[in-house]
């Protein structure tokens, strides 16, 4: 959930309260029951990758599936889907597997301490961690227990929102304070009767509203120097995790967007701006384009393609067997998850249907010249063409 502040003025919000740096647990967007998991051939070997629908907070995510790839972690051979609570289980495990770095006394019952409270947040990371950035350098958070699981789990944690030290007068306003700290004095500063004062907020303000993307390019260049080589790491930006990584000097992200599922080739995406838009790279970073889609027709406009029906009809059913099997379920002819499938295409069908009585209806609407008659006619038939094709490539295989 982000944690918004309503920096209000004689001018108006601030806008940089908008992106948030926050990202609280307490009050949290509910995560979804499952996650598709999409396998990857990474340093030669067949490695899962858990995908989501939406951008959000999890941090769940980008602990797994740092995790996954440094092989802390393994799913079972072939698994399509994976719940919260087995995440939640296989990170607890990873936890429970780590032993204190030192021996002495001391460092014995800190490691049991942490330890402690670590178990304690771990259901947090299913929705949120409360994560302040301070501006100072691009491992500076103010400290919350949330973030023992990363020091446990040795996950280096990253941002990338820092101020420029050649800007002087945005130094001397921003300081060493965090996101929240700095959001109070600006409220408190564009108040004052002082004139000083208001424009120091003024000018902190502007910090917050030009790197309102969150990553600033002196950000993004300390982040190329602290970061080791190879090192697999968590980044925080825009109240998202994302995982991270080093290769050949320069920084990657993980593609963990849903859509992309079938597209092997698409595991990484370049961080070399500040605007997001990077390049798309497969496993061993070679560059790669996702692929193109053709404009939608006037009858998807309309109604999802008949590609997305069946995906869904598909995915559907593939979620219910492998649910069925985690919770074990005989293997069988799964009578009940076939009917629900059939009901599934019939109303498919169904809808398909309605649309084509709709198309028909319009020609009987027109009215004026043969020769307008014939062209709506022409027009059908291409909308008819353009159907049997799309019913045609309905098939996908399983």
């Amino acid at each position: 959930m982000l944690r918004l502040f309503s920096c209000l003025s004689t001018g108006g919000a601030v806008a940089a309260a908008v992106g948030g740096a926050a990202a609280a647990a307490e009050a949290g967007p509910t995560m979804p029951a499952y996650y598709l998991v999409k396998w990857i051939t990474w340093k030669e070997k067949k490695t899962p990758i858990i995908t989501q629908s939406e951008n959000g907070p999890c941090p769940l995510l980008a602990i797994m599936n740092t995790l996954f790839l440094r092989w802390k972690a393994k799913l079972p051979a072939q698994t399509e889907v994976v719940t919260t609570e087995d995440l939640m289980a296989h990170l607890g495990e990873c936890v429970l597997s780590v032993t204190p770095r030192e021996k002495a006394n001391g460092m014995e019952l800190n490691f049991q301490q942490n330890m402690s409270d670590a178990m304690a947040v771990l259901p947090k990371l299913s929705t949120g961690l409360d994560v302040n950035v301070r501006f100072t350098g691009v491992t500076d958070f103010e400290y919350t227990p949330e973030c023992i699981a990363f020091d446990l789990l040795d996950i280096p944690l990253y941002h990338g929102w820092l101020v420029d030290p050649q800007s002087p007068e945005v130094v001397a306003s921003v300081g060493k304070l965090s996101y929240n700290q700095l959001v109070e004095k600006i409220i408190d500063y564009k108040h004052s009767v002082d004139s000083s004062r208001v424009s120091e907020g003024l000018v902190a303000e502007q910090f917050l509203e030009s790197t309102a993307t969150q990553l600033s390019y002196h950000g993004l260049c300390e982040l190329n120097t602290t970061a080791k080589e190879g090192e697999i790491s968590v980044f925080f930006r825009n109240n998202h995790f994302s995982t991270m990584i080093k290769h050949k000097g320069h920084l990657y992200l993980l593609v963990t967007d849903q859509g992309f599922l079938q597209e092997d080739s698409l595991v990484w995406e370049s961080l070399h701006n500040v605007e997001g838009d990077g390049n798309f790279c497969d496993s061993d970073f070679r560059l790669c384009h996702p692929p193109q889609r053709a404009p939608p027709t006037a009858a998807a406009s309309l109604a999802p393609s008949a590609q997305d029906q069946q995906r869904q009809i598909d995915q559907d059913y593939l979620v219910a067997v492998s649910l069925q099997q985690q919770q074990g379920g005989a293997p069988g002819p799964l009578s009940d998850l076939e009917l629900a499938r059939q009901l599934q295409q019939e109303e498919y069908q169904h809808q398909q249907q309605q649309l084509q009585q709709q198309q028909q209806q319009q020609p009987q609407q027109q009215q004026g010249s043969p020769a307008a008659a014939t062209q709506v006619r022409g027009q059908g038939s291409q909308q008819g063409g353009a159907r049997r094709r799309e019913k045609d490539s309905d098939c996908v295989v399983l």
